[in-house]
């Protein structure tokens, strides 16, 4: 367990000099936050929710060894970049934030000078590629803008974007031999053979167009794009890394040089100019899943100018609107700045995924039309139904309904008629367990958010439940369990498909259709069957009907659960709380059980083997770098000692969090860890989302603002906080003390007052 209490020396300048603005929280953003070790953010430039992601990629690591197995080392660029590095090789457009898996990283482009070098590291004879040394000194990062001096070239990259269009602002040296790079070989996670297809057109003298189709953790991803110069290039060309054995009636031309159509799996191209001293070369980079008309569309309507400060206001603007939703008093600046980058960080995905005309590329890999929704994509919802979905129907619910639609396209257009379970790009890369997307859904009906087809939901979470060839499924229903034998990772799945189950139970009670709502209430039952009372943990059991024999509760690895063990992952019943502590043997042998969890040593051997695991996110055996264990605190609740959740929230959210670049304590996972602690910092969190109710923490803040779409203000205080009262000693809803613990959506919703009264004693 690492303690984050020491500010970034820029930190601390930044708290000490600038004006604190009521109105401009973007101030209190640091993008940079979790960029290293295991929080895998990126710090670049992106609008709110927005399809273009503009971003520094520090260094290239392939994710496969020259002998095919997985180089661990490609795990540090998630996101494409790490603070630690001192090299920039370019500037990306799409990027994952914070996802223990990747993929994405296109359009990769970079300004140079001198002599033209089209390899990024290091050339065939060893010499330095076109990457660029620079200097965390000259690095600026804020929503929506992202700044830095490429050394190497004496040139000053800056860079913002609107919704769909990337925009980049060199200023470059005096040179003859000056350079923009887009290298269409680099990828996130790349490895031979990851690109499938390149296509670029010349259109004029400033203005290209083209796509590029990738088959990684997506394997059918295509994106297509316009990029358009302030200036017109005086001479161009690329370099195809193929194997070309057949070429046709191509092979009359010159194609390397001057040639408007560029194709190949592999390609760079280069665009030269001539620039004086302090000259700007702009380029606006938009994106579209359409066409690369669809792209020239994007670029029209968000950016038919060049003034590159007029956008970077808009997007400045935006992100205030969103951060602006709640507005926090905190007892340290630190805090602040913690708080309202988690808030930043809540709003990066899932992202925007359609033309301005309202055109997207579906899961069928046609052409459809959003018909009274905005279309979404990367659905991370192994990690983002537990908090960062709860969170959205409290602060975007416009935007959740609209991500329910985009869901419920998707089960339309799936050929297994499934929700998505980790999806992006209209692709279904089935990382993860559970059937989540039900959860998003009974989440958001339990709280009456959305006008989405309620009755169709119920139908596609049923359809999803009943995939028998999808991880376990057909086990599940013929068993009442998945074997450890014929399905691996099986208490886990178990586990999270009985919740599953019971959402789907409480959207089908509210739609008033019993016989499914029994159905799955049975099926949510199913954890009951991997209970081994004699040991008192969650245990693999096998077809045969009997317990894996070799089995140790404390590893994290091969005893039947993914990331995690039988200490923290059995824990997860959610849906019947009650139940699992009598199970259990009880409230006091439970809390005991609780004690030991966050107090145990758990020796490297057990979390080895598991890179999503990491010491700094461990306390204990309580594992709060991964998102398994993030309701375990407050499961103190249930146990009769609320002062227990109270005291380890706030260790929490004051260890595992911090204002720096090692400020997550593991990956963020598309917002997760961050919704985390903007829920407990609160005071609350959907222990069970498909519920109405939160569980009561301990507040970090000292007066919080939630402003609600409803028009209404939820206004929270704390009276005698400080960093030592950290128990809550009474809880008041407009004027009503809180007897169970627990406050409704409905007690948001309505606005008004929740007062939190903090002691220094339970």
């Amino acid at each position: 367990m690492i303690k984050k209490q020491i500010l970034i020396l820029t930190f601390i300048s930044l708290v000490n000099t600038i004006c604190w603005s009521q109105t401009d929280y973007t101030q209190f953003v640091n993008p940079m936050i979790g960029t290293s070790k295991m929080g895998h953010t990126f710090p670049g430039a992106t609008a709110p929710f927005g399809m273009v992601q503009l971003s520094p990629q520090t260094n290239f690591q392939p994710m496969l060894k020259a002998d095919g197995s997985y180089n661990p080392e490609t795990y540090e660029y998630c996101a494409g970049y790490q603070h630690k590095d001192s090299t920039i090789i370019g500037f990306s457009h799409t990027n994952f934030s914070g996802t223990g898996h990747s993929d994405l990283g296109d359009f990769l482009v970079m300004p140079t000078v001198g002599e033209l070098n089209l390899e990024p590291i290091k050339t065939k004879d060893g010499q330095k590629g076109f990457f660029s040394t620079f200097s965390h000194a000259t690095e600026e990062a804020h929503p929506g803008y992202y700044k830095v001096d490429l050394d190497t070239y004496g040139i000053k990259a800056e860079l913002t974007a609107s919704d769909r269009v990337g925009f980049h602002k060199y200023t470059f040296p005096k040179s003859d031999n000056a350079h923009i790079i887009l290298d269409l070989v680099y990828n996130v996670y790349h490895y031979d053979n990851k690109n499938v297809w390149t296509f670029i057109r010349v259109e004029n003298d400033s203005l290209i167009t083209g796509y590029r189709e990738t088959k990684g953790w997506a394997r059918t991803r295509t994106v297509y794009f316009a990029m358009a110069f302030s200036k017109p290039f005086k001479s161009y060309g690329h370099k195809k890394y193929d194997d070309i054995q057949y070429n046709g009636f191509y092979r009359k031309f010159n194609e390397s040089e001057n040639f408007p159509e560029m194709a190949g799996k592999d390609i760079r191209a280069y665009f030269n100019f001539d620039t004086n001293e302090g000259e700007q070369i702009d380029i606006k980079f938009a994106l579209s899943s359409v066409s690369t008309e669809g792209a020239l569309k994007n670029l029209k309507a968000e950016i038919p100018h060049w003034d590159f400060d007029k956008t970077k206001a808009e997007t400045k603007a935006k992100w205030n609107k969103e951060l602006s939703k709640i507005e926090v008093q905190t007892m340290t600046p630190e805090d602040k700045i913690t708080f309202y980058t988690a808030l930043y960080h809540t709003n990066l995905s899932p992202i925007l995924y359609e033309d301005v005309d309202g055109h997207y590329r579906g899961l069928d890999q046609n052409i459809h039309t959003s018909e009274g929704f905005t279309n979404y994509t990367i659905f991370s919802l192994w990690d983002t139904y537990r908090a960062l979905h709860p969170l959205f129907n409290i602060t975007q619910p416009q935007r959740n309904n609209d991500m329910i639609k985009s869901m419920l396209a998707h089960h339309d257009q799936s050929v297994h008629n499934m929700l998505p379970i980790w999806s992006h790009y209209a692709n279904e890369n089935w990382c993860m367990i559970g059937y989540h997307a039900t959860s998003v859904i009974a989440d958001a009906m339990a709280k009456n958010v959305g006008d989405f087809d309620k009755n169709h939901a119920l139908q596609a979470s049923v359809s999803t439940s009943n995939v028998d060839y999808f991880d376990g499924i057909g086990f599940y229903k013929e068993f009442n369990y998945i074997p450890e034998d014929k399905n691996g990772s099986s208490v886990s799945k178990t586990l999270e498909y009985a919740y599953d189950d019971w959402c789907i139970a409480q959207m089908a009670k509210q739609l008033g259709n019993t016989k499914v709502e029994m159905d799955y209430l049975k099926r949510s039952t199913y954890y009951e069957n991997l209970f081994d009372a004699s040991i008192g943990f969650m245990r693999p059991k096998l077809a045969n009907g009997e317990f894996k024999k070799e089995f140790d509760p404390l590893d994290t690895h091969g005893q039947g659960f993914i990331e995690g063990n039988a200490w923290n992952y059995g824990l997860y019943v959610p849906q019947n709380i009650d139940h699992m502590i009598d199970l259990m043997g009880g409230k006091e042998r439970f809390t005991q059980h609780l004690d030991s969890l966050f107090t145990m040593e758990l020796a490297d051997k057990y979390i080895e083997k598991n890179e999503d695991i990491t010491r700094d996110g461990l306390i204990g055996n309580y594992v709060h770098g991964n998102e398994p264990s993030h309701h375990v605190p407050y499961l103190y609740n249930w146990a009769g000692h609320p002062e227990k959740t109270q005291s380890r929230v706030r260790m929490i959210t004051s260890t595992m969090y911090g204002p720096t670049v090692e400020g997550l304590c593991g990956n963020d996972d598309a917002g997760q860890m961050s919704a985390w602690y903007i829920f407990s910092s609160l005071g609350f969190y959907p222990v069970t989302p498909g519920s109405p109710n939160y569980a009561l923490g301990s507040p970090l803040v000292e007066e919080a603002k939630i402003h609600l779409d409803n028009g209404k203000t939820l206004t929270i205080t704390t009276k005698n906080q400080s960093q030592k009262h950290v128990y809550v000693k009474r809880v008041l809803v407009n004027g009503t003390p809180v007897k169970n613990n627990q406050i409704s959506h409905q007690d948001i919703m309505n606005g008004g007052e929740i007062v939190f009264e903090m002691s220094k004693k339970p």
